[in-house]
């Protein structure tokens, strides 16, 4: 599918997109628990409150007063109960201790198979973000061929812009991969 964008404006465009594609796989790679304590692990649990699905951070303050622990206080002590439930039906894998007023979360230490699987979730996120960079650069040569039929561009210029594009996708392919390194690094290490 072509992208509906002036033909002087694609690169920016595409550019803009690719930089999203990135920053995606930043939080997504920021959810995924490395053994410390990080309010990212639960801000974005869905909560059943007063019968609206609500994101946990919209409803409760979420600290790490320690590296191995998390704290949930809602502003409202009727949400206790059914933040805790949303917590256990999350994949976090962590067992949230509920004192009355707020909930606490210990983060157990990674087992080596947890780590392992936690890798190859980040490794199965990161080729996500690939095809879609590469969605983006198929879009945007097929933009920048239809501008050269057009007669908005000259065959050098569709030459130059596709080459261009092409260094583009290969330098955020190139920054996903190092991202990827030091997620598993970090998932590795700990």
């Amino acid at each position: 599918m072509a992208i509906n964008v002036d033909i002087n404006d694609l690169m920016d465009y595409i550019e803009e997109h690719m930089m999203k594609t990135e920053e995606a796989l930043q939080k997504s790679f920021a959810a995924i628990r490395t053994g410390k304590a990080s309010p990212s692990l639960v801000e974005n649990i869905m909560v059943d409150y007063y019968g609206s699905s609500t994101r946990l951070k919209e409803i409760a303050g979420i600290t790490a007063p320690e590296s191995r622990l998390l704290v949930i206080q809602p502003w409202d002590r009727s949400a206790l109960s059914a933040i805790e439930k949303a917590i256990l039906a999350s994949n976090v894998g962590i067992t949230p201790m509920n004192d009355g007023k707020t909930l606490r979360l210990p983060i157990p230490e990674l087992s080596q198979e947890r780590r392992a699987a936690l890798a190859k979730q980040a490794k199965a996120e990161t080729e996500e973000a690939k095809v879609a960079l590469r969605n983006i650069r198929r879009d945007g040569n097929e933009s920048a061929k239809k501008g050269e039929k057009d007669g908005a561009l000259t065959e050098d210029d569709l030459k130059k812009m596709l080459d261009d594009i092409q260094k583009m996708t290969d330098r955020y392919i190139a920054s996903l991969d190092t991202m990827l390194a030091a997620k598993e690094k970090e998932l590795m290490s700990m």
